[in-house]
């Protein structure tokens, strides 16, 4: 489809690629997994981390289809105004704008938290400062600028996620030893009952763990501004 007003596409497969796989993690997952287990128990988690993620496969095989047929500049609230209405553009637009102004607020905090277990003297707003800055640099100049810093951030975060992966399923496995009153196994997901704190917390939960999966949608924006369309 030919636009008028598109920008510039420079984003490689490779950065794309890895941008994709990065896009569903998040502090949500590092952080508030916790206070999921807490409230809605092993089970419970399990289950409302299968409900959510099942919901966001459907919702990226959608969005994919729509994105291969109209890969455009402005995703999924284009897409909104050219099928539904001018209206509902703007209201996914909006809306879309509002959510990641609150998600980086939270995702800005997150980052002096975890920096306060290496530098607890240091004020968590110092390194909300940098991060800040450092973001917003990067969305400062060219899309190739930011594809690459996006690429070796989001590198980051898989090779983190794997190394917990593997380094869990050893501790769960009784390959990997940990000190202290800790008893990690898989009799823990029972132990306290399949919902410890009644069902009704595994959908209080819901809403936490669907803010784990946020930022996969961004696979569609991304479709925009990639050399291949």
């Amino acid at each position: 489809m030919a636009e008028n007003t598109q920008l510039k596409r420079a984003m490689s497969e490779r950065q794309v690629r890895m941008i994709g796989l990065a896009s569903g993690i998040g502090t949500g997952l590092f952080l508030s997994s916790g206070y999921t287990i807490h409230t809605a128990g092993a089970f419970g988690t399990i289950l409302a981390y299968t409900v959510g993620a099942i919901l966001v496969y459907l919702i990226m095989l959608s969005l994919a289809e729509l994105s291969i047929a109209m890969p455009v500049t402005g995703s999924f609230h284009y897409y909104a105004q050219k099928l539904i209405g001018p209206a509902t553009g703007f209201l996914v637009a909006i809306s879309y704008w509002l959510t990641w102004t609150v998600a980086l607020g939270s995702e800005f905090t997150a980052i002096g938290i975890v920096m306060q277990r290496w530098f607890p003297t240091v004020p968590a707003w110092v390194f909300s400062a940098i991060f800040i800055v450092i973001i917003f640099l990067s969305n400062l100049f060219s899309v190739k600028v930011f594809g690459e810093s996006e690429y070796w951030l989001a590198s980051i975060k898989v090779v983190a996620i794997i190394a917990f992966l593997l380094l869990g399923s050893m501790v769960l496995l009784g390959w990997l030893h940990v000190s202290g009153d800790v008893h990690p196994g898989f009799d823990n997901i029972f132990s306290h009952g399949l919902f410890p704190n009644g069902i009704g917390q595994v959908f209080t939960t819901m809403l936490a763990v669907n803010f784990a999966f946020s930022g996969t949608e961004l696979m569609g924006v991304t479709a925009g501004e990639a050399k291949k369309s």
